[in-house]
């Protein structure tokens, strides 16, 4: 029987997730690109917004409100999305190099990555300034900034800003507002707030009107912020005994700071250069009038790190925004094979630059103002910017496509993609592309492929099966797990997996020795089988290197979406082995990482889970259970399991049950992941929670206890879950404070009580 899923034939990668490509997603995710697989790589997942950014500094806007939440936007816009830097290109191949993913492969690339404020020419600056970008660390600095002054409001408190363009001058302004704002609410003198604010010109904002450079200069001094023109800034270094900063300008001037702030002329991102793309003097990437490179037909660019050779402009986020939409059209014509359009910037631009307290400044050619109502202005136009990535519509089937609308980029299909493939043996992934896969894993990992003395046969040379020797004296146990993808990084959905697999193993006290792996890959061109097996190899390679466990085989088929699982066996002492029935009255019970899996990736479907409690999701999936496991042998537990889909309360009552045992819980002490308290406070539940609810009838008064906020939690399926282990009250404090040292977000959350303390299996103590 045939598919009726188009086959994978193209892959479009998107590298940065600036302002272009947050639109061209939004606008791509209307059109239907049946054959085409779609990726962003982006090391942040909440993506700034430079034009709400000072008045998130002032206060004014939140971090929702300022920032780009690309999870739910990649979600909706049917795009891979990998949490990473790129680091470089290799254009013979056409790959992406990357920070800590294997090489992405592409036949269609755009970059968005933006640019970064030069410091490297002035001494000291790379050390002791903290550059405007990237934005978390300058917000992460300025956080720090508040809560100084929180603790000690009384302590005078000196800032420099370097940069008097108009991200230097929004900042400097912005800074001031806050601080000045907050010393007031503390009852304390503005007085003891003192800013600087460096320029090497002779005004302010340069490139705009006379009247605007002058009523900003006017302004600085109305707040009392010390204004250093025509002085560059030389050096900067410490002073070893406040810890100060010390900075030194071309005139001799030395000005001593708590912090200082870098906010210069833009510079190109260091790994273009060698890239082999056409770039200009000052490294930033060459495009003609189709934002094509000049080098590559292939290979698009936009925002600040592009410059057009024939329409230069200063780099400013109204340019990006504008962007968007040719760079869209053209990306989809390359697509079809048609003609592509020029796009000609505009030569003069509103500016509206935020000068604090409800006011700005509008400035286009000549004329400016500077009112209340231009911040009004303002506020709408960035609304309307982040309106477009707000209240996304509800996700229907995974296959499913939005319908193009009247105004669609697009009024003819894609090319025709190749035959889907049969079911049955049919469906298996050819030799040729598993085969291409598992030699490029080998020839970009070789300290990966570690030797196991113990497997006989394996992948090198590969048999009919796998061939494994059992050392004497010990047994073997057996697991199996399989499971869809939850996340579209193959990379690392496989550790996920690999770790969730494994957890049975560990949770018994066996040492994982060997692993088969059960794989069904998209239906893709067998050039696109291999680069989407790859990245999965990878990430199932890096993820036994820390077992000590072997990938000794496996099996491989196509089908309509993505999904892993792994048949695993281990070793153990018989005499060791623990059980679910090995708790003992007197016990504690401590679980080794936060709930809420289940919770995050109902909503995470239907674009309603933030982009950084996922990424939290995901670091507590990937932290392996290894460690844990060990900890727990060294400090006795009596029994062991690992929480996965029944969760917490069904695993629970299955040691309950087995031990002939009950069981103290303590709710208020559950490890909880961020955005989990309120995803269930919007109803989102996995599909299996219902039936996990049944487990409720071994808990005394249920009804009662359904009252506490974290009540959902017990029946939350955990996907690649922590180790919950029963270990004597005599060694659980020690085991407590080991897990935590090692990096796991550990908890007591009950003990064990005799059969008789209780009629129920198990007893909700200490709330209400």
């Amino acid at each position: 029987m045939m598919q009726a899923e188009v086959p994978i034939s193209t892959d479009v990668v998107l590298v940065g997730g600036g302002h272009t490509h947050a639109l061209v997603l939004r606008q791509l995710a209307m059109v239907p690109l049946p054959g085409v697989r779609l990726t962003l790589i982006t090391d942040l997942v909440d993506t700034p917004y430079s034009g709400m950014l000072p008045c998130h500094v002032s206060g004014r806007y939140g971090f929702d409100e300022s920032h780009i939440d690309l999870r739910p936007l990649t979600q909706f816009a049917r795009c891979r999305l990998l949490i990473d830097r790129a680091v470089g290109l290799d254009m013979a191949n056409q790959r992406v190099l990357c920070g800590h993913h294997p090489p992405v492969s592409f036949d269609l690339l755009s970059i968005d990555t933006g640019s970064t404020p030069k410091t490297v020419a002035v001494p000291g600056a790379a050390e002791y300034a903290i550059a405007a970008k990237p934005v978390p660390h300058l917000l992460r600095h300025w956080q720090q900034v508040l809560d100084q002054v929180r603790q000690s409001p009384t302590t005078p408190i000196t800032l420099a800003v370097v940069g008097g363009g108009v991200g230097g001058v929004e900042l400097t302004l912005a800074m001031e507002e806050r601080l000045h704002r907050l010393l007031q609410q503390l009852g304390v003198a503005a007085e003891n707030l003192t800013i600087h604010l460096f320029h090497r010109g002779a005004a302010l904002a340069p490139g705009r009107n006379r009247w605007t450079r002058r009523r900003l200069g006017q302004i600085m001094a109305e707040r009392g912020i010390q204004l250093h023109l025509n002085e560059a800034v030389t050096a900067i270094t410490q002073d070893p005994e406040t810890g100060q900063r010390v900075i030194r300008g071309e005139s001799g001037l030395s000005v001593r700071g708590d912090r200082v702030f870098w906010v210069t002329s833009a510079t190109a991102p260091e790994w273009l250069q060698g890239s082999g793309l056409s770039l200009d003097d000052q490294g930033f990437i060459q495009v003609g009038d189709t934002l094509q490179t000049l080098s590559h037909p292939n290979v698009f660019a936009a925002g600040d790190v592009a410059t057009m050779v024939n329409h230069p402009r200063p780099k400013a986020g109204v340019f990006a925004v504008r962007q968007a939409k040719p760079l869209c059209r053209n990306l989809l014509r390359h697509l079809r094979g048609e003609p592509l359009k020029p796009f000609y910037p505009q030569r003069e631009f509103l500016t509206l630059i935020d000068v604090g307290y409800g006011k700005t400044i509008a400035c286009r050619g000549p004329f400016a103002v500077e009112t209340r109502l231009a911040r009004w202005w303002k506020d709408r136009i960035d609304q309307s910017f982040m309106d477009k990535f707000r209240d996304l519509p509800p996700a229907g089937p995974m296959s499913s496509a939005p319908t193009p609308s009247s105004t669609s980029l697009t009024t003819s299909p894609l090319p025709h993609s190749p035959t889907p493939p049969c079911a049955g043996c049919g469906s298996k992934v050819g030799s040729d592309a598993l085969t291409a896969a598992l030699q490029q894993v080998k020839q970009d990992f070789p300290e990966r492929q570690t030797p196991d003395n113990n497997l006989l046969i394996g992948l090198d040379p590969a048999d009919d099966a796998a061939v494994v020797t059992v050392p004497p004296g010990v047994a073997m146990v057996h697991t199996v797990d399989f499971f869809p993808a939850l996340i579209n990084d193959q990379f690392v959905f496989a550790q996920i997996c690999l770790k969730h697999c494994l957890g049975d193993l560990y949770a018994m006290g066996a040492k994982p020795q060997t692993v088969l792996a059960i794989v069904q890959i998209p239906y893709a061109t067998a050039t696109k089988q291999a680069d989407t097996l790859y990245p999965l190899l990878a990430g199932i390679q890096t993820g036994l290197l820390a077992t000590g466990a072997t990938l000794a085989g496996g099996h491989t088929i196509v089908g309509p979406q993505l999904a892993l699982g792994f048949a695993c066996n281990g070793l153990a002492d018989p005499a060791r082995l623990w059980r679910k029935g090995g708790m003992q009255p007197g016990d504690v019970l401590i679980l080794t990482q936060p709930l809420g899996t289940g919770t995050l990736f109902a909503a995470d479907m239907q674009y309603r889970a933030k982009g950084r409690w996922i990424e939290a999701a995901i670091a507590a999936m990937l932290t392996p259970n290894q460690g844990a496991a060990d900890t727990f042998r060294t400090y006795q537990a009596t029994a062991c399991t690992d929480i996965t889909g029944f969760g917490l309360l069904g695993h629970l009552l299955e040691m309950a049950q087995a031990a002939g045992v009950a069981v103290a819980l303590e709710l208020d002490t559950l490890p909880i992941l961020p955005g989990a308290r309120e995803t269930l406070a919007q109803e989102f539940v996995s599909s299996l929670y219902a039936q996990n609810l049944a487990a409720a009838r071994a808990l005394a008064d249920a009804a009662r206890h359904a009252q506490h906020p974290d009540y959902p939690l017990l029946f939350d399926p955990q996907t690649a879950g922590g180790l919950l282990a029963a270990v004597p009250a005599a060694t659980a404090e020690a085991c407590l404070e080991r897990l935590c040292h090692q990096g796991y977000t550990a908890a007591k959350i009950g003990y064990i009580m005799d059969t008789n303390v209780s009629s129920h299996a198990i007893t909700i103590q200490h709330w209400g």
